[in-house]
């Protein structure tokens, strides 16, 4: 990561050609799920937490709630999430994920990170340990205390 002069390339800079590279990777993969990437995220987020409601959703993946509405409407019309009045608040609703929505979170997220084990055991096993922990360190911040 040392360009010339001996300095640190910006980690957005190294980063960002990475992470284009690995979503062209998944998105076969959610081809073959019959998946959008955002109907992925959708997916990922219900799977691992709590019924949320749609703006509660949108908050949880960082993006707007009325952009996420077609996606939503997908998934539902395809079995894979369910929407319910709120008991609380009529106007709003309950996302929960399906049973089969969860199996085919699960059925992409097996084949997505086959092709990361593949990736990843190109490092030496100590590397592979350390990528993943420093991963996971900075993916548990904040937004606001990565933005400062």
């Amino acid at each position: 990561m040392r360009v010339q002069g001996g300095e640190r390339r910006d980690l957005a800079a190294v980063l960002q050609p990475l992470v284009r590279s690995l979503i062209a990777a998944e998105l076969p993969v959610l081809a073959a799920h019959d998946l959008s990437m955002w109907g992925y995220v959708v997916l990922s987020a219900l799977d691992d937490g709590p019924v949320r409601t749609q703006a509660a959703l949108a908050e949880a993946i960082g993006t707007d709630k009325t952009r996420i509405i077609a996606t939503l409407d997908q998934l539902q019309e395809s079995g894979l999430i369910s929407r319910t009045p709120d008991p609380a608040d009529r106007r709003a609703r309950l996302l929960s994920i399906t049973e089969d929505g969860r199996k085919v979170r699960r059925s992409a997220r097996v084949g997505i990170q086959a092709n990361e084990d593949r990736l990843l055991a190109m490092l030496p096993p100590a590397d592979r340990r350390g990528f993943l922990r420093a991963v996971r360190a900075l993916s548990a911040l904040t937004r606001e205390e990565i933005v400062g």
